[in-house]
């Protein structure tokens, strides 16, 4: 007779798992409630667990963004486009965080980008406007 034990038994990567996807929700929720300081702390301590989350990466991005650290912003932005560097949303806000630090030629490079992947996108040709005035 064969006996399977532990088959369906918990393993530590199980729980750990469990506990990464239940920070991230949270997380979520923290940012939907504006609370974006418990969120950034929480935020950042989960991508220690999980580097290359997409969504965690772009809206940490965004949440430096909105505290004016436009460089910070920057690097999460890199990183979440290294998953995935066809992400309309995440090349816009870089290209935003570069134009106010005046780095317009990065800003337009980025621009472009978008415009291959979405030339009808409105955002970018409203940013690539105030660009080129």
């Amino acid at each position: 007779m064969i006996t399977l034990v532990g088959l369906f038994s918990k393993t530590p990567e199980d729980i750990a798992f469990k506990k990464n996807i239940d920070q991230f929700k949270k997380f979520k929720k923290l940012v939907k409630n504006k609370k974006y300081s418990e969120a950034l702390k929480l935020g950042l301590d989960y991508l220690e667990k999980v580097p290359y989350n997409h969504d965690a990466l772009f809206t940490i991005g965004g949440m430096y963004y909105l505290k004016n650290k436009y460089r910070t912003a920057i690097s999460f932005f890199d990183r979440a486009l290294e998953t995935g560097d066809s992400d309309v949303e995440v090349l816009l806000m870089k290209a935003y965080c570069h134009q106010k630090l005046q780095e317009n030629t990065i800003a337009f490079e980025c621009c472009n980008k978008i415009k291959e992947l979405d030339p009808k996108n409105k955002s970018v040709i409203n940013l690539l406007s105030e660009l080129n005035s």
